[in-house]
């Protein structure tokens, strides 16, 4: 991690984006890692990079022999930037970079001798300068503090010749400097003020509902039981993830959604500020957890609202993603794939579904950014698994967006994590080319810190290659299928071919993080195609995997309308067009169908005979009867509950009275005029299109 002496001024800043070509002497592995770094700056930074058209001053990343960048924009033409054979870490990439874009390293800055000791006697001859500090003149800190986790701090035994050469004056973090995982806090604090930046290039927003103002997030419900912002739930041992496993504060709140008590069907929305993705690829992810405490048949239904045009007010919505599973009752970390094209919003909706609850849904610590999902395999109280001395982990089967199936298992022996990634037999198989061509296999422990800006998780990459062969000559990265052995993964007979091993990092490690958090540690996966680096310097755009929701309109997740609309026409739809239609409609073609046909049918047939009785008998038993009847049973029932009700309640009241009072002749008329006009007239189909639209 050589740097080229120098310092930087203001004249020695890059123009954003950084202009970069990739030498054809760079393996593809590295290649990739470099976009991964790249990736991270956008997502922490307003600092961007783009494939060299015609600038002068650009940055050539080349492979020599180590990791090496000059400080700042040096000079005209390529600038060279080593990545060497054993740079291939995201981390190592980072730091480089940070040269690059005008960083020295931590351990000198000025004032590092209030910080830690530089023991130049166990300094190997002629390496003395790289552990020599800076004066406070050429010292860029922006003032920043001095930072232990800073990517650009070097470890214990830099340049050691026997022993350490840096000792920190707090012990605690003798074992923390030279970390390998990512931009420290400090380090991306640092590098937005050296370049004035305002926002970063991929970040989109974050909440932990800390504060009363919800991060500008709308909760569209009634208050009595829709999404309130709590600390605890009464009767479930859910309390804030955002400082799961620490002292809790009076800050640590989170959303919850309760179906206790309610019916089947009563939702609650909460919806997100909104959000403009800038980016040309039109690929976004949404990232947070959830805690399911209520029934199985609960629903966490997440759309997105999207906006074609400032002058569309109500927007477009479209369901992402629905939960719907046996209660975990744990945070449970969740990603959701997006696509929006514009201006959106993202809106949970928490929806009671049948039978009893005692929980609910609880949502806390999201983040969205215009990049691309991960797989998540998220392992149970591992903690306590670890602490037992060896343990094995299989995780589920997974596919890659282009069809590849693959599955992890991880290990735990002595002091130390390792993974296994194999390529798995799948559905795919006929369609896809073989020797798997050019995938880059990624295994991230997430650190889980409630603010993806603010994460420090490790990784690393290993890329499938077709040429490399096995034993006998067949290819390593071959069909499954035919080169694998068979196996049973989640109850399904499968054949395992070709695999990735990592070393990972140790138990020590993994508490200097929150790498383990409420117990459980998180791994995210992926399965990149960079096979276009052969012949370019950048990827194309990916493709979000976004899942099909063919659900009708009057399914109880309500796809394909608008949940404004929803809300709105069937409150001043159905209720307006309901009453006005039923009041209207019904009296008018009750009263004259009823006049009409009771007179012609009914008046006519019996008017000698049954007048008489008819007024003394009917009214007396009508009157009575159906009125105290209608009132009592119709009216109730209709208002309170009127789709079981009306029916039994009503018919069976009303027939029974009206029958028995009334003759064959008005119930076969009424029926047939009261079943048309009714039918035609109700609003329900009203209500439909309305909804629809």
């Amino acid at each position: 991690m050589e740097p080229r002496q120098g310092s930087v001024i203001p004249g020695n800043l890059w123009d954003i984006p950084v202009p970069y070509e990739l030498s054809a002497n760079l393996s593809m592995n590295r290649r990739g890692v470099i976009l991964r770094a790249f990736e991270q700056f956008r997502l922490k930074s307003c600092i961007d990079f783009k494939p060299r058209a015609a600038e002068e001053f650009y940055i050539s990343v080349e492979s020599h022999k180590g990791c090496w960048s000059s400080i700042g924009r040096s000079s005209p033409g390529g600038q060279t930037l080593s990545i060497g054979d054993d740079c291939g870490r995201k981390a190592i990439v980072e730091h480089q970079f940070l040269h690059a874009l005008g960083f020295s390293h931590q351990h000198t800055r000025y004032d590092r001798d209030d910080h830690v000791t530089i023991n130049y006697g166990n300094i190997m001859t002629g390496y003395e300068s790289y552990l020599n500090k800076s004066s406070e003149n050429v010292s860029v800190t922006q003032g920043t503090p001095y930072d232990y986790y800073s990517v650009m701090h070097f470890d214990k035994n830099a340049f050691s010749k026997g022993g350490p050469t840096i000792i920190t004056k707090s012990p605690e973090f003798q074992e923390v400097i030279g970390q390998l995982m990512e931009m420290s806090e400090y380090d991306v604090i640092e590098l937005n003020k050296l370049y004035k930046c305002n926002s970063s290039v991929s970040f989109l927003a974050h909440c932990s509902f800390d504060d009363e103002s919800l991060c500008q997030m709308s909760v569209c419900s009634a208050a009595d039981y829709g999404w309130q912002r709590v600390n605890s739930v009464k009767g479930i041992s859910v309390t804030d993830h955002t400082y799961l496993g620490r002292e809790q504060n009076g800050s640590s709140l989170f959303m919850h959604f309760s179906t206790e008590g309610r019916n089947q069907g009563d939702a609650a929305r909460l919806e997100s500020k909104t959000l403009t993705p800038t980016r040309a690829c039109k690929v976004q992810c949404l990232q947070f957890y959830y805690y399911h405490s209520g029934n199985e048949s609960d629903q966490l239904n997440i759309w997105i609202r999207e906006y074609q045009n400032e002058a569309d007010s109500t927007g477009t919505l479209r369901l992402m993603d629905q939960i719907t599973e046996t209660p975990g009752n744990y945070w449970k970390l969740h990603h959701v794939p997006l696509n929006a094209n514009k201006s959106f919003q993202v809106v949970f909706e928490g929806r009671k579904g049948a039978g009893n609850s005692s929980g609910g849904f609880s949502l806390d610590d999201i983040n969205v950014s215009e990049t691309e999902c991960p797989f998540t395999w998220q392992i149970r109280d591992v903690k306590k698994e670890m602490n037992s001395g060896v343990a094995f982990f299989q995780s589920p089967l997974y596919y890659s967006s282009d069809g590849y199936r693959f599955y992890a298992e991880l290990g735990v022996d002595g002091n130390g994590l390792s993974m296994f990634v194999f390529l798995v037999s799948g559905a795919n198989d006929e369609q896809l080319q073989w020797p798997c061509p050019w995938r880059q296999i990624t295994v991230q422990i997430l650190d889980q810190n409630p603010h993806i800006q603010k994460r420090m998780s490790f990784e690393q990459s290993i890329t499938t290659d077709p040429n490399v062969t096995r034993y006998g000559g067949r290819s390593y990265w071959g069909n499954p299928r035919n080169i694998g052995n068979p196996t049973i993964i989640d109850g399904e007979v499968v054949s395992v071919g070709g695999y990735a091993y990592f070393l990972l990092l140790t138990k020590e490690d993994l508490t200097r993080r929150e790498f383990i958090k409420g117990g459980d540690i998180i791994f995210l996966l992926t399965m990149q195609d960079i096979s276009g680096l052969l012949q370019n310097d950048a990827l194309p755009c990916p493709k979000a995997t976004v899942k099909n929701f063919p659900i009708s309109p009057d399914s109880s997740s309500h796809n394909s309308t608008d949940l404004n609309n929803y809300s709105n026409n069937y409150s001043n739809n159905y209720s307006n067009n309901y009453t006005n239609n039923y009041t209207n409609n019904y009296t008018i073609n009750y009263t004259n169908n009823y006049t009409n046909n009771y007179t012609n049918n009914y008046t006519n047939s019996y008017t000698n005979s049954y007048t008489n009785n008819y007024t003394n008998s009917y009214t007396n038993s009508y009157t009575n009867n159906y009125t105290n009847n209608y009132t009592n049973n119709y009216t109730n029932n209709y208002t309170n509950n009127y789709t079981n009700s009306y029916t039994n309640s009503y018919t069976n009241n009303y027939t029974n009275n009206y029958t028995n009072n009334y003759t064959n002749s008005y119930t076969n008329s009424y029926t047939n005029n009261y079943t048309n006009n009714y039918t035609n007239n109700y609003t329900y189909t009203n209500y439909s299109n309305n909804y629809i639209n």
